[in-house]
């Protein structure tokens, strides 16, 4: 199993806490996360898991691959256009990792695949 590393797992928390504070103000859920907020996180655990840039990224918002299928590119842009500007007030340091995350345009090069690894076109 392969390291993943630090700014990976950065990425991942961000998207977890933007998904909860969405969940949390709008679904109105007894528990953690409703069905569909679940269903995005699992989703967006996949893409950044197999996303070909790995510690080299941009955000996904800068970044020349749409590897989100539109319905949940959709879904995650009106998650974050909510939960980002609240991101400050309840996480800030990872909100400040985004956003210097984002600062960066163009990512840098594309991670070598390894002779047998599966496509990431999902």
């Amino acid at each position: 199993m392969s390291k993943v590393h630090p700014r990976m797992k950065r990425e991942l928390k961000t998207v977890e806490y933007m998904i909860a504070i969405y969940c949390r103000d709008h679904c109105h859920v007894n528990e953690k996360l409703c069905r569909e907020c679940r269903e995005l996180l699992e989703y967006s655990r996949f893409r950044l898991k197999n996303c070909p840039f790995q510690e080299n990224k941009t955000t996904c918002g800068n970044c020349p691959i749409h590897c989100y299928k539109p319905k949940m590119r959709e879904k995650v842009r009106e998650v974050m256009r909510y939960s980002g500007p609240r991101m400050i007030r309840h996480h800030p340091l990872l909100a400040i990792g985004h956003m210097l995350g984002g600062v960066r345009k163009e990512p840098g090069p594309k991670k070598q695949k390894q002779a047998g690894e599966p496509s990431s076109d999902t």
